[in-house]
């Protein structure tokens, strides 16, 4: 059972893949990717013929961020329009952590800003050696979202966490699995197959006990996970309202330095 779009959605012995498909472009996440993200969430969650969930990439990185040209193209709405697409980032992500079930990202590549919120909400992380991190949004002037700010500085420690958010620079997978971000690395050509095989692991596991120490993993920690991912979402929407923004999007795109105004 296999399913088309920006994100593409399969179901075999047990495990459900979702592919962000745009190869292209890194995967970056436009506004038809992030609602097919949502709908392929909330379906992996639902679906019973899922017994454990891997989220990947297609083509040459896993997410690399929110699409930064078509925040160019809808700069003078993207204020009104932050709030539409944060909103179906959010139920995806909510869909991930409620999922009565586990879900591994297996990220190679590039994984930046949204990208690597989404990867966060994951429960287990799988990454080729070779693998770039960012959270860059201050690159464009903007806060974190996709629960980026909720994760993180529980997963590592609020400095390590406002280090990486605040400065924004390009982390290997080695400090992310030594900082707890990554559980296992691997070669890159060996990705593929560990994926695969701690899969089928899971989806060969006790599906009832998983979920039940899932749940209660996210009840202890997570109880006001929606709020926050409210908030986070209301942040990035006055961000984009302001002249950084506009400034970090431009300079993004003619890949030169911003020049930030606090503004």
């Amino acid at each position: 059972m296999t399913t088309g779009g920006c994100v593409r959605y399969a179901v075999d012995d047990g495990i459900a893949m979702l592919t962000f498909d745009r190869p292209a472009v890194m995967n970056a996440l436009d506004a038809a990717t992030i609602r097919s993200f949502c709908a392929a969430a909330e379906r992996a969650a639902a679906d019973s013929l899922a017994r454990v969930v891997v989220l990947r990439g297609a083509g040459p990185a896993f997410v690399a961020g929110g699409d930064v040209a078509m925040f160019a193209r809808e700069l003078p709405q993207m204020a009104a329009l932050v709030p539409e697409l944060a909103d179906a980032l959010n139920r995806g992500i909510l869909a991930l952590r409620r999922a009565p079930k586990p879900v591994i990202a297996s990220v190679h590549g590039a994984v930046a800003g949204a990208g690597f919120s989404i990867m966060l909400a994951c429960d287990l992380v799988l990454a080729a050696a070779d693998t770039q991190f960012s959270l860059a949004y201050a690159r464009i002037g903007a806060s974190p979202d996709g629960g980026a700010t909720w994760f993180l500085p529980r997963l590592i420690g609020y400095q390590r966490a406002m280090e990486m958010m605040l400065l924004a620079d390009m982390l290997d997978a080695a400090t992310l699995q030594h900082c707890g971000v990554v559980n296992r690395v691997v070669a890159p050509v060996e990705l593929a197959a560990a994926t695969a095989e701690l899969a089928q692991r899971l989806a060969a596991g006790p599906a009832r006990a998983y979920a039940e120490t899932k749940a209660l993993a996210n009840h202890a920690l997570l109880q006001n996970l929606p709020a926050h991912l409210q908030a986070e979402a209301l942040a990035f929407a006055r961000c984009a309202a302001g002249a950084d923004f506009a400034e970090g999007v431009d300079a993004f795109n003619a890949k030169r330095k911003p020049l930030f105004k606090g503004v």
